[in-house]
């Protein structure tokens, strides 16, 4: 998917590097998957701001999205390729044999009327939803399930994929795209391929006004606060702020913020990388 530099016909677009929507044939979204989403503008149930810079944005609608993938044996045609609001990665619109419509994470490379197919004995094929316990060694996979029947939980965003490194008993080891090395129960599923809008990160907003039509407001570095708002506040002049930290006092950039006992941690094999850049 190709991404497109804009003139500068206006101060907005000089900088601003935009999505083609090359993979897209449709801006109609299907009536019957969608559910209104209200916006929370960062308040808790007791209206209280837990989270800041939120506020303000777009109205939007929330596409019913089928991550389970549990209607197994029976084909279905892509009908449109579709964007999503919510989520980076383009989605698709299928319709089985029985006339049922859902929405899926869209994979790379799928088209309109291609024929996908999931459950056990279904092909490796791009767009087919498989158990970990069936797919080829060396395959790319995304929308993995953690645990089985749970749904889609890994490699859902853009330009994502995961790599089956292996199978030990019950269990398969996968490749993340942090690459951290793990396993995963055989019998949880994935999707064959990766995730489509690839060149999603290589978009520039261009200004401001763009990230409030996302809904963000604008952040304050810790720097420019005084010592009684963040850890990092105060000084004389142009003061670095001392160690890395978040206004809660949590330290970033190299701290481990994982929990030591975590009960996960058994199904780990080697933790992504973590090296100091240069």
């Amino acid at each position: 998917m190709p991404v497109k530099k804009h003139n500068p016909v206006t101060p907005g677009t000089r900088f601003r590097i935009g999505n083609t929507f090359a993979e897209v044939t449709t801006d109609k979204p299907e009536k019957s998957l969608l559910a209104p989403l209200k916006k929370s503008g960062g308040r808790n149930n007791e209206g209280h701001r837990t989270v800041r810079q939120r506020g303000g944005g777009h109205k939007r609608r929330y596409r019913i999205i089928d991550f389970k993938r549990n209607k197994d044996g029976m084909p279905a045609t892509v009908q449109t390729i579709e964007y999503d609001p919510n989520r980076s990665a383009y989605i698709a619109l299928v319709e089985y044999q029985d006339g049922e419509k859902r929405y899926i994470i869209a994979p790379d490379k799928l088209k309109v009327g291609d024929e996908i197919l999931s459950g056990e004995g279904a092909p490796p094929n791009v767009g087919n939803a498989l158990f970990l316990k069936e797919i080829p060694l060396g395959s790319t996979i995304h929308a993995v399930e953690m645990h089985p029947g749970r749904g889609a939980a890994l490699a859902r965003s853009a330009g994502t994929y995961i790599t089956l490194m292996g199978r030990e008993g019950r269990y398969v080891s996968v490749k993340m795209p942090s690459g951290e090395v793990r396993r995963i129960l055989g019998t949880c599923k994935a999707t064959i391929g990766a995730t489509s809008n690839p060149d999603h990160g290589l978009q520039v907003l261009g200004k401001a006004g763009r990230k409030r039509w996302m809904g963000r407001r604008p952040r304050t570095r810790g720097v420019a606060m005084n010592p009684v708002d963040h850890p990092m506040g105060g000084g004389e002049g142009k003061a670095s702020g001392g160690h890395p930290r978040s206004r809660s006092g949590q330290m970033a950039k190299g701290a481990k913020t994982r929990k030591p006992k975590k009960q996960s941690n058994k199904l780990i094999i080697s933790r992504r990388k973590t090296g100091k850049r240069r």
